[in-house]
């Protein structure tokens, strides 16, 4: 079986590569160039309409908004001069532009670049699934919701290169926010030229960051070159960044073999394949991953105790282990570790009990509860995943668990794009799925907040009263009392795991084969997933050994 499944995936890695011939550069190493194999594709450029990580964390690098996250995740100056001047309580901000801030196609990256952009999100016309990101600017809710016009956003050009933002309250992680993909300029021009095909090529956007993108083939790959209008551009010194999709991680094994690529993640039985190699490498990522469950296709999911006895009924432990095997951690929690801090200092996903934790007696009771209360022995539900051999080996591990410990319980698994997923999910037309959230700033909120009433990514049409006045305390009459507010997240959380709408499973790790060659390269666990400004390749390290060659 393992030969026939190594021929398959010499034959991927072959057609991959005969694919390109035409197009060597993807492969080239020639000059300062990262080749990257990411396992889904971008579903847009434009950044009032992104809402996946891959999309984000590409556009990261194209795009650059009024601040960046740097190393550490800390805040870092972009397209503004300096940090904001606060005044009016911490409401009101003023920031300077740099005058020397322009697009790729060389105009000037102005204030009313800023204006343009965030009105566009809040807009009802954009339909923007991360609109919600904004409301914490002045009026955002009202004119997201058609009540005011959307002039009447909180943000208002004072000359070309000064803005001025109004808050509905003071945010503590403001800085943080305002790094986000959803709060970078567009050029008002370009985007009004191509409309609603605005950011669905490579060609019909310009861009601002360190890189622009010159080629996206849908499904195959996405280029990036070095943006000779940046204004920070003597300190970017990568040429080219290419992006390979590829969705057989096996296959990206085999091409970072055969130097064809610098960075690939690698499946569970990989990991212990590459052991020794100086190329392996670990991360955790905050992000978390679960089973979604949707009480308005499926009425059985309004049962507590049917979802109480999904979410206890699979061993997590065993999952990361024997399926991940990459660094993820199993997870009973909704908000991951390392997003935010509590005030004395404690990880704060550390400090709130769940009941989720794997158990197979509480699961069976729970099942059983459910059965008396939903008058029925059996039960069987569609999950969403994607379309990828990984996701498929995780799904059927879930369906085993979930079939074994709850009797009567059958889980039928349905594989699809990464995009079609997620378009299901946001029509609320699917009946589980495994998802994932990556949290955009340092706050317990960045995960709490999507699971509000109404929230376009709550999709579960699960509710509770109490949890989204408590979620609205935190962001609003608690957000000078660091304590209660603390106190409140907790245990909004609380509510959450023991309510159940979404069955937690992981905490993401990613297994990486890197060159040792690739220096400066910047993970994040908030915001864009990485940062590639600073990344250059130093053909002085043997790839294989990853040490000093000696000089001849």
């Amino acid at each position: 079986m393992k030969s026939l499944k190594y021929i398959a995936t010499l034959l991927i890695v072959v057609l991959v590569l005969s694919a390109c011939s035409n197009n060597k550069s993807l492969y080239s190493d020639d000059g300062q160039v990262f080749r990257k194999v990411i396992t889904q594709d971008i579903s847009t450029l434009d950044t009032a309409l992104i809402t996946d990580a891959v999309s984000g964390d590409i556009a990261g690098q194209a795009f650059e908004g009024l601040y960046s996250i740097d190393k550490g995740d800390k805040v870092t100056l972009g397209v503004a001069k300096e940090m904001p001047k606060k005044s009016n309580g911490g409401k009101t901000l003023t920031i300077n532009l740099r005058k020397n801030a322009k697009w790729s196609n060389g105009d000037p990256v102005t204030a009313d670049d800023f204006v343009y952009a965030w009105r566009k999100v809040v807009d009802p016309k954009t339909a923007s699934e991360f609109a919600y990101i904004m409301s914490d600017i002045k009026n955002a809710d009202l004119v997201n919701s058609g009540k005011k016009p959307v002039s009447e956003l909180g943000i208002k050009a004072l000359d070309k290169y000064k803005l001025q933002v109004e808050l509905e309250k003071p945010v503590p992680y403001i800085n943080e926010l305002l790094a986000l993909n959803t709060f970078d300029p567009q050029n008002s021009k370009i985007a009004k030229k191509y409309g609603e095909k605005y950011g669905t090529k490579a060609d019909r956007a310009v861009y601002n960051g360190p890189f622009k993108v010159i080629n996206w083939q849908v499904e195959d790959k996405i280029q990036l070159v070095k943006n000779d209008k940046y204004w920070d551009k003597k300190n970017v010194k990568l040429d080219k960044v290419n992006y390979k999709v590829l969705k057989d991680q096996q296959a990206g094994a085999s091409l970072y073999d055969t130097d064809s690529v610098d960075d690939t993640i690698v499946t569970s039985e990989q990991v212990n394949k590459y052991k020794n190699s100086k190329a392996l490498n670990h991360r955790l990522t905050a992000a978390t991953f679960y089973i979604k469950m949707n009480e308005k296709t499926v009425p059985e999911f309004k049962n507590k105790h049917l979802r109480l006895a999904i979410a206890q009924a699979i061993n997590k432990k065993g999952y990361v282990k024997s399926v991940l095997n990459d660094g993820s951690l199993a997870s009973d929690n909704f908000t991951g570790i390392g997003t935010a801090k509590t005030p004395d200092g404690k990880d704060f996903a550390s400090t709130v009990s769940s009941p989720l934790k794997y158990n197979t007696k509480e699961a069976k009771q729970n099942w059983e509860i459910a059965q008396k209360e939903l008058g029925k022995k059996e039960f069987t539900f569609t999950m969403n995943t994607q379309d990828t051999p990984a996701a498929k080996i995780a799904a059927e591990y879930i369906k085993s668990q979930i079939e074994t410990n709850l009797p009567g319980v059958t889980l039928k698994i349905k594989q699809m794009p990464f995009k079609q997923k997620i378009t299901l999910e946001l029509a609320n037309n699917y009946e589980t799925s495994y998802a994932g959230w990556s949290p955009d700033y340092p706050d317990p909120t960045a995960f709490l907040e999507i699971m509000t009433k109404g929230n376009a990514q709550n999709n579960t049409d699960w509710g509770n009263e109490e949890y989204d006045n408590l979620i609205k305390e935190a962001n609003g009459s608690l957000l000078r009392e660091p304590d209660k507010r603390n106190e409140a997240l907790q245990k909004a959380e609380s509510i959450l795991l023991h309510d159940a709408p979404v069955a937690p499973i992981y905490q993401k790790g990613e297994a990486h084969l890197t060159n040792p060659q690739v220096r400066g390269l910047q993970y994040h666990k908030v915001g864009p997933d990485t940062t590639l400004k600073h990344v250059y390749i130093d053909k002085t390290i043997d790839r294989e050994t990853g040490k000093k060659r000696k000089s001849e």
